[in-house]
């Protein structure tokens, strides 16, 4: 009845990613110039070449935990939401959708607009790491197929 794949926005794409290290690394050789054929270079090398690695590992990071993204199903018999982070094992998460409860909590939650699902027993979060007009899109798509089924609260 409904499926959405729900991942992380990517604000920088590979190719921006090779332009702006390439950009930082041009403009960490500036200083460098007046230094060449000097022993001065040694010495400051390290301290402009440790800040472009750096830059290069966080950006890193940030794709590798860009990879993490849940899959939410609904049959009409089931729920079911598969979590996939970037690091370890997926988890779910299953329930019968009549008695599953789909919260938005506006400004209450950790993040504005924070959605939970109860059910089976267990509280999840859904699409925490979505925008809140993203989770507010996610609530109002999947709002008409659980109205009939179990509760929505705002």
């Amino acid at each position: 009845m409904f499926h959405a794949l729900l991942w992380p926005n990517r604000s920088l794409s590979r190719r921006g990613f090779v332009v702006f290290v390439g950009l930082t690394a041009a403009l960490l050789t500036l200083p460098l110039l007046p230094a060449l054929g000097s022993k001065v270079l040694w010495v400051l090398l390290p301290f402009l070449l440790l800040p472009l690695a750096a830059v290069w590992f966080a950006i890193e990071r940030s794709y590798r935990d860009g990879r993490m993204h849940e899959e939410l199903t609904l049959w009409a018999d089931t729920i079911r939401v598969i979590h996939h982070p970037a690091r370890g094992a997926p988890r779910e998460w299953q329930a019968n959708p009549h008695w599953v409860r789909m919260i938005r909590y506006d400004k209450s939650g950790p993040v504005p607009d924070y959605l939970t699902l109860t059910g089976a027993g267990r509280t999840i979060e859904l699409g925490a790491f979505l925008s809140p007009e993203e989770r507010v899109a996610l609530y109002d798509d999947l709002r008409p197929y659980l109205l009939g089924a179990g509760g929505i609260r705002k």
